[in-house]
């Protein structure tokens, strides 16, 4: 054999390659794409066939040039890029690159699944040909999105601010945050009651029941005035238990990762966010070195498939029946069924080899790796183990004509649970489920009421969408595809479309301003089902039943025209003034709110006469309430008024509240001291020429310590430092010891 040349696109793949293939192998590393789009023009001809224009990436000509030469000395080459339609991009770019002019060299694409010596000599030893079908797929996705990016965004430019962006897919994930707010916005309470009866039978313990019916029906208490009167009328009724029924309830394991599945439950379990779970999902695809070895740990990370090969299977129960028991083994392999709709290429998520236990790995494993690790490798073993059992039993209770009802479990056998149990999003409010052991009672026996609570409750709105609930969302719709799920998310958030409260996505006055704008003038763009209907579409490019330039066709013909009326009639939000009722303090004009570079705002009608500006608020029930900004807590040093934190131009500040009377400002505060030796300032919040938030000390230029972190007064648990930082990122927040050598941190977001 002669000189073979294996090209991925990973630096952190190509060294774990290495360790694997003898020195017949020469493995290289694209870095990612080498070719795309060029960023100063559209590079779409739209009038010869959509024919795109792609370029060298600009920094990549030195990989480029490698890459040939490396070509050039080989016998053979094989592109590995990961395998999917990104990766085919990738492959089919650089083969262009490297082919040569004259004569044909070997050019071989090769799937690489697992990264393990098994995965990797199955790949090479079954190499196939670049494939134009899931190429030319990949090919219509990158031109769609850049048609309506690269087109829309700049009549959001012109209209709103610049730098804003629209995207095909993200735009649409936009409405469904935008459409949920309003949701609960307009949500109106309602009013009811919960009656719960604490009941005490011939055994012991008390147990609670819960009234269900009145009269044979399902009744819904709705005032306090008829909770009183059943609960007057319950006084003088006997409890009686009426019916005992009893069952064994059987609970399945859930089926192996998929992308979604997997972004869903490390957000539940692990408080990741979605591009974090991805990067480090990368990294133990990749390989990491364990015990001077490398190795990749997991299989491929995209995919929407739920198949497992037969040899892990098999390595599976082996595991199981040693470790757990035969008891915990079903009699066959548990076959979960993929979703109608989902690309079938790649298995699901496991761990490439039963070997490499969580136990065996955790030295080599940085602790958030090993964590998502774990739960892959959790899930897995799970998903192969007999259900759990459980004896549920349920008690109704009548008294007179009303009924109550009591529902207990017990878990007899663990089954899959000893290893693993799903995490879950929002609960309904007054959600039941069955708890704890009711007492071993006899059909007809008379209770004692003990205690009869009347409990007032109120209808819930829909929540707010965490990362857990969007992915599902987006996945329910078919809007985007797994692997896009994380850039989709984390783009929302760096465009300012939306902001993180309480772990859950609260759209902007920005983001709601954008999405009525493209809700109004590109509908179709706009429109939930068209978006799942172009990803279907994709789909069916890439399984060679689709032309791709007939969907670009398609698709660009009344795009084309939304685009013309928006240039024209899209609302100019830089020149809105809406009228309100509020008198300017200085001027005594009626003020407006217009649209600024951080948001909206109050300013005097008569400007630029008047330059008087104020936040405020709009209530529910649509009026407008000026906002003096949040108290500190402290008092004026100049005048003694109280101090408030209010937004202005450069960010947020320190101001008077008798102002303009009082002019009084300063830097809001951090509570954190200067570490600097010697100075006696402290850190607060600032922001730079390019509007980008840093910490500085109080007494610059006299000290000039400052850091671009969030610092946070808590003294290190490990060195004691006298302060912590936050650092936000796409990957979420890390609190870590800003002292050099000091390991400690805490990740989540």
């Amino acid at each position: 054999m002669g000189k073979a040349l294996l090209i991925v696109e990973s630096p952190a793949k190509a060294r774990t390659l290495k360790g694997y293939l003898g020195k017949d192998f020469q493995v290289e590393a694209s870095v990612g794409h080498i070719k795309d789009l060029p960023k100063s023009e559209l590079g779409v001809d739209v009038d010869n066939g959509f024919a795109p224009r792609y370029s060298v990436i600009r920094g990549k000509g030195k990989v480029v040039q490698r890459l040939k030469q490396a070509a050039k000395a080989a016998d053979v080459v094989y592109l590995a890029p990961d395998p999917d339609r990104e990766g085919e991009a990738i492959a089919w770019h650089i083969a262009e690159e490297i082919r040569p002019k004259r004569g044909e060299k070997p050019i071989y694409r090769v799937m690489i699944h697992e990264i393990t010596k098994k995965g990797v000599r199955k790949a090479l030893a079954e190499p196939g040909r670049l494939d134009p079908n899931r190429y030319n797929a990949q090919q219509a996705r990158r031109i769609l999105d850049r048609l309506v990016g690269y087109q829309i965004s700049p009549i959001l430019w012109e209209k709103v601010r610049r730098g804003l962006s629209a995207g095909r897919v993200q735009s649409v994930a936009l409405r469904l945050v935008v459409e949920r707010e309003r949701e609960i916005q307009a949500f109106v309470p309602e009013e009811y009651w919960n009656l719960e009866a604490l009941l005490e039978g011939s055994v012991p313990p008390s147990f609670k029941a819960k009234l269900r019916k009145a009269e044979g029906k399902t009744i819904r208490v709705r005032t306090v005035d008829e909770a009183e009167a059943i609960r007057a009328r319950l006084a003088a009724e006997t409890f009686r238990l009426a019916r005992i029924e009893k069952k064994e309830r059987r609970r399945g394991p859930a089926p192996p990762f998929i992308t979604s599945t997997l972004q869903r439950e490390a957000f539940r379990k692990l408080r990741f966010s979605a591009r974090k779970t991805m990067t480090l999902a990368q990294r133990l695809y990749e390989g990491v070195d364990v015990a001077g070895e490398p190795v990749g740990l997991i299989t491929y990370m995209r995919t929407d498939s739920t198949r497992l090969s037969d040899d892990a299977v098999a390595a599976c129960r082996d595991h199981i029946r040693a470790t757990y028991g035969p008891e915990y083994l079903p009699p066959k392999p548990v076959v979960y069924r993929t979703k109608k709709g989902a690309q079938d290429a790649h298995e699901a998520i496991r761990p490439t080899s039963m070997d490499y236990t969580p136990e065996k790995v955790r030295p080599f494993l940085e602790p958030d790796m090993f964590r998502l690790y774990k739960l892959v490798w959790d899930r897995f073993v799970a998903c192969q183990m007999v259900p759990a059992r459980f004896d549920e039993t349920v008690f109704t209770i009548e008294a007179g004509p009303y009924e109550f009802r009591a529902a207990g479990e017990v878990m007899r056998f663990a089954g899959f649970m000893a290893v693993y149990v799903e995490g879950t999003d929002d609960e309904p409010a007054d959600a039941e489920s069955a708890e704890g052991k009711l007492p071993a009672l006899a059909e007809g026996e008379v209770l004692r009421c003990l205690k009869l609570d009347a409990q007032q409750k109120f209808t819930q709105p829909p929540p707010r969408f965490t990362e857990s609930t969007l992915v599902k969302e987006l996945e329910d719709k078919g809007i985007g595809r797994p692997s896009t799920y994380a850039q989709i998310l984390s783009t929302l958030r760096d465009r300012g479309y939306v902001e993180m409260k309480e772990r859950r996505f609260v759209p902007t006055d920005l983001g709601i301003l954008v999405n009525d704008l493209l809700v109004a003038n590109f509908p179709q763009v706009m429109d939930v089902g068209f978006t799942a209907q172009m990803e279907a579409e994709l789909d069916h490019v890439e399984e060679g039943k689709r032309d791709w330039r007939e969907l670009l066709k398609n698709f660009y013909a009344p795009f084309a025209r939304s685009l013309e009326r928006a240039r024209e009639q899209m609302e100019d939000v830089k020149a809105r003034q809406e009228p309100t009722d509020i008198a300017c303090d200085k001027c005594g004009k009626p003020m407006v709110i217009r649209w600024g570079r951080n948001g909206f705002f109050l300013a005097c009608s008569a400007y630029p006469e008047c330059r008087n500006t104020k936040e405020f608020e709009r209530l529910a029930d649509g009026t407008i309430r000026v906002v003096e900004g949040e108290p500190t807590g402290e008092s004026c040093p100049e005048c003694g008024a109280d101090l408030v934190i209010r937004r202005g131009r450069f960010g947020r500040f320190v101001a008077c509240t008798k102002y303009p009377t009082c002019k009084y400002t300063a830097p809001v505060g951090t509570g954190v001291a200067c570490p600097q030796e010697g100075c006696d300032g402290e850190l607060v919040e600032k922001r730079s020429k390019r509007g980008r938030t840093f910490y500085s000390c109080n007494r610059y230029p006299q000290c000039d310590y400052a850091l671009w972190d969030r610092p946070i007064p808590r003294e290190c648990p490990d060195c004691g430092h006298p302060f912590l930082v936050e650092k936000t990122g796409r990957g979420g927040a890390t609190v870590r010891c800003p002292r050099r050598g000091c390991g400690y941190r805490e990740t989540g977001d």
